[in-house]
């Protein structure tokens, strides 16, 4: 059964834009579990221009299901992962200045970083997920890095499903099928939504977990929360 990871950045994008503690990103984090969502998902950046170091050490004690933190392996984002110890780290390939993330990780070209930065991070317990586009190649040279997981990039998908949704799924079967011949978890993520969200799960093979944050927390400004995530979650069982 395919898991809700809810991502709440864009939680404390509105809190920052005003100063303060409104919304309280504590709370959203411990309410999200409280209605439903079986893991939570933070995405800190350098400039912390949503979710902050602090915010990542704050959720972690206050949780029990899984928190997973998605980033850039730079060498504070590592030394944060490591003090906090979450139950997954994703590492994704955002340079400091990036919007969002915008491609996965070129799993050849960057083996060497990741095999040393996920060997750290498995020496502490702390499973490990590589984004990476919808390209069989890259799920197979992942797999060299002794990462548990891959995380597929979805936008693409999410791009061209209104036009065509089984052509815009094909290369994901693809790169689910790559990752079950060399033995690694898949999490899929980014602009997942209500209306293309049940077709995905229904059709990739062995998906563990969705990570979902943008969509969600704008239909949550017309569904309230504790109703979106029940949406998204109907979403994921048949």
């Amino acid at each position: 059964m395919t898991r809700l990871s809810v991502n709440i950045n864009k939680i404390a994008t509105l809190r920052n834009a005003r100063g303060g503690n409104i919304p309280n990103v504590l709370k959203a984090a411990i309410d999200c579990e409280r209605f439903g969502a079986e893991g939570i998902t933070v995405h800190p950046r350098p400039d912390e221009r949503h979710i902050r170091y602090q915010d990542v050490r704050d959720i972690r004690p206050a949780i029990t299901t899984e928190f997973n933190i998605e980033g850039y392996p730079s060498e504070s984002f590592i030394e944060l992962v490591l003090s906090v110890s979450p139950h997954q780290v994703t590492l994704v390939p955002d340079p400091p200045n990036a919007l969002t993330s915008s491609t996965g990780w070129d799993t050849i070209t960057n083996k060497d970083l990741l095999k040393k930065v996920i060997s750290r991070f498995q020496e502490h317990g702390i499973r490990t997920s590589i984004f990476v586009n919808a390209d069989p190649e890259m799920v197979k040279h992942a797999a060299d890095t002794g990462t548990n997981r891959v995380e597929l990039y979805t936008e693409p998908y999410a791009t061209h499903f209104p036009e065509n949704p089984q052509k815009a799924i094909e290369p994901f079967v693809k790169a689910a099928e790559a990752a079950i011949q060399v033995g690694l978890g898949l999490n899929a993520g980014h602009d997942l939504n209500l209306d293309n969200l049940n077709y995905f799960a229904r059709n990739i093979p062995n998906l563990l977990e969705v990570s979902i944050g943008h969509a969600l927390i704008c239909d949550a400004l017309y569904y309230g929360l504790e109703n979106t995530i029940q949406m998204y979650l109907r979403q994921l069982r048949f």
